[in-house]
């Protein structure tokens, strides 16, 4: 029941004409950074738009997630700041390192890593809502509202 509480008290702050939708080459788009438990059930998330990289966000999503032994993320989160960070956070680091690193993958722990699929599949119950794969919604606060939903719909099937 708490985190239903955090979700939608995520929805209450939000600014009204923040809309969230990057513009690039293939049209309008949006991201959702998502932090999820070992069992893929989500516990937080932030929405930007899509031309914002991935890493600017994750500093902020480090902070609010609870304690955690390993922070399994992509390559797109790979970034020495943010490896301190998860450090700090009495946490260890699994990103991969991207292809033209100076430093090679030495540090991951490939078992362990591939629980990153929990991400994945949550992220694929999500866009069983097709509000939320095809984003009707024009302002952040209403999508945020409809994923905060969605979330609450996968735990409360636990």
């Amino acid at each position: 029941m708490e985190v239903l509480l955090n979700l939608i008290s995520i929805v209450v702050g939000l600014k009204g004409s923040d809309t969230s939708i990057g513009k690039s080459v293939a049209g309008n788009t949006s991201k959702i950074h998502m932090v999820t438990d070992s069992h893929g059930n989500p516990v937080d998330f932030e929405i930007t738009g899509g031309n914002v990289h991935d890493i600017q966000t994750a500093s902020e999503l480090i902070e609010r997630t609870p304690k955690s032994t390993y922070t399994i993320a992509d390559k797109g989160y790979d970034g020495e700041y943010l490896r301190w960070l998860i450090r700090e956070c009495d946490s260890i680091p699994m990103i991969p390192r991207k292809n033209n690193s100076k430093v090679g993958n030495d540090d991951i722990d490939k078992f362990i890593y591939k629980q990153r699929h929990h991400v994945e599949n949550n992220f694929a119950r999500l866009k069983h809502n097709r509000a939320i794969a095809t984003r009707y919604d024009k302002l952040k606060r209403n999508y945020v509202g409809m994923v905060s939903l969605a979330c609450a719909m996968i735990w409360l099937k636990l």
